[in-house]
């Protein structure tokens, strides 16, 4: 296993960061999900070592997250959603000294400094004073130095935050090219649902502190609901109201367009018997593919 924590908890005061979350991560690239103040950024600061859970134990590439903290940092990089840029540095210095930071032999740590980025695409650029630098480039640069010292596991948190369409496009590719061509497991933290779906094979959702649901995307989509399309001609709020009393829950678009989650043991034909019953038409009834914002939705119960 890449990570595995058991019953870990943490608290900010009275504030419960998490709450017993337990999770094995295996190989590949898994996304990390969960509304804001789920507990996502404690979880990553607590795999990296920066934070002690206060119960609870876990390993990181298989070193003890309580006593083995430095031989984590050297075998693990880590791009932060907040710019950690050095006013002054150029983008060659400031990497190489990441690399160094991480235990490499300073010649060592600027030739691959030079290397990832050219990598990233920032080879043109790496002699120019960091505050010069975009938001794409910045972003960039952080995945630069998260990558030099060549680690087993990389943890990306926001990694395409502020960015452009393109940009994002462009960082997910490298995303995607890291995980599949460079043998580094990736774990990714993101609110952008899209990203997580495009990059990732498995998926890890927080809420509230806790474990909401772990597994494979393709398998996530299909269990415990199912999800129609419905359109109606009549009252729609007597429809809901008995579609969520048998355990359905109903979203409505802007467009009136009703999106019913059905619980796996509920047959299709319930929600036409009860449109019947409530005396509305249904002008539009399909099965659709369930994507992983519908699953979010579902599992932790918003829009």
């Amino acid at each position: 296993m890449i990570v595995e924590v058991s019953d870990l908890q943490f608290s900010y005061g009275r504030s419960k960061a998490l709450d017993g979350i337990t999770l094995r991560m295996a190989e590949g690239a898994v996304g990390l999900l969960g509304p804001n103040g789920a507990g996502k950024s404690t979880l990553l600061r607590i795999l990296l070592g920066f934070l002690v859970p206060q119960q609870g134990r876990g390993r990181v590439l298989g070193y003890d997250i309580r006593l083995e903290q430095p031989r984590i940092r050297r075998h693990v990089g880590y791009m932060p959603e907040d710019d950690c840029l050095i006013p002054g540095m150029d983008a060659v210095t400031f990497t190489a000294h990441f690399g160094e930071l991480s235990g490499m032999p300073r010649q060592e740590a600027m030739r691959r400094a030079h290397d990832v980025l050219f990598y990233v695409g920032l080879g043109e650029s790496r002699y120019r004073p960091l505050e010069s630098y975009s938001a794409g480039m910045k972003q960039r640069l952080k995945l630069a130095q998260a990558i030099v010292h060549d680690p087993k596991l990389l943890f990306l948190d926001e990694p395409t935050s502020n960015l452009d369409p393109q940009g994002r496009k462009e960082v997910l590719e490298l995303i995607r090219d890291i995980s599949s061509k460079k043998e580094i497991q990736v774990l990714v933290s993101s609110h952008i649902l899209s990203d997580i779906e495009s990059v990732c094979s498995d998926v890890v959702i927080l809420n509230k502190g806790r474990l909401a649901a772990q597994g494979k995307l393709s398998e996530l989509r299909t269990l415990d609901y199912r999800l129609y399309e419905v359109r109606i001609k009549g009252e729609g709020e007597g429809f809901t109201g008995k579609l969520k009393a048998l355990g359905c829950r109903v979203e409505e678009t802007a467009d009136k367009l009703l999106k019913v989650y059905m619980p796996a043991n509920m047959a299709a034909r319930e929600i036409l018997a009860t449109a019947e019953e409530v005396k509305v038409q249904v002008r539009h009834f399909v099965r659709s593919r369930t994507s992983l914002e519908d699953f979010f939705a579902q599992t932790v119960g918003v829009d």
